[in-house]
């Protein structure tokens, strides 16, 4: 599967929208040592759908297609739970340990932080919206989803922001991609 991305989906949605969702949730505050980056993807499906397959804290691998297993450590799914994922083989961890720090349905809006795992990303903070494409502006028509993830995250030792970011944003296109493939074939 091709992963690359961009940032074309954001231009679907109005300009103000955009510029302020953009400002409170993708902005983050960071630190010398940190990098940030942000992947859009747009979504030829209706955002109930895929908001219901983004929010399945207990079930990332429905789109994420670099998790094998996830077993929820504590928690019911909702703020506060704690999932172990199993990574596939082939991957630089066998293992990630995920907080949920924040699960918005009325502005569909998904935090979590990894708190452990035998990777190097350290202090990561994932930041994950939706936002529904209105008619009138969903080039084709349909109904459409901008889906914007963003993330902080420490820059190991011995590595660069630019290889942070690289690795970082591969993963996530990836799993962007993935999720607008498995929305569009179940719409």
């Amino acid at each position: 599967m091709n992963c690359n991305g961009s940032e074309n989906g954001i231009q679907s949605v109005n300009k103000a929208s955009t510029d302020s969702m953009l400002r409170l949730y993708h902005s983050p505050t960071l630190y010398p040592n940190q990098c940030t980056s942000r992947v859009v993807q747009l979504v030829h499906a209706p955002l109930p759908l895929v908001w219901s397959i983004v929010r399945r804290f207990d079930y990332p691998q429905a789109y994420k297609q670099f998790v094998k297993t996830c077993i929820i450590r504590d928690g019911d799914g909702g703020v506060g739970t704690i999932r172990e994922l199993l990574v596939v083989t082939g991957m630089p961890a066998n293992t990630s340990v995920e907080r949920l720090d924040r699960l918005d349905d009325d502005a569909h809006l998904m935090v979590f932080t990894i708190i452990g795992g035998d990777h190097q990303l350290l202090n990561y903070r994932s930041t994950t919206t939706l936002h529904e494409v209105a008619p009138e502006e969903a080039e084709g028509g349909g109904r459409k989803t901008v889906v914007v993830e963003s993330y902080v995250v420490d820059v190991p030792s011995g590595s660069s922001k630019e290889d942070t970011v690289l690795f970082a944003d591969t993963i996530i296109k990836c799993n962007l991609k993935w999720l607008a493939r498995v929305a569009e074939t179940i719409r």
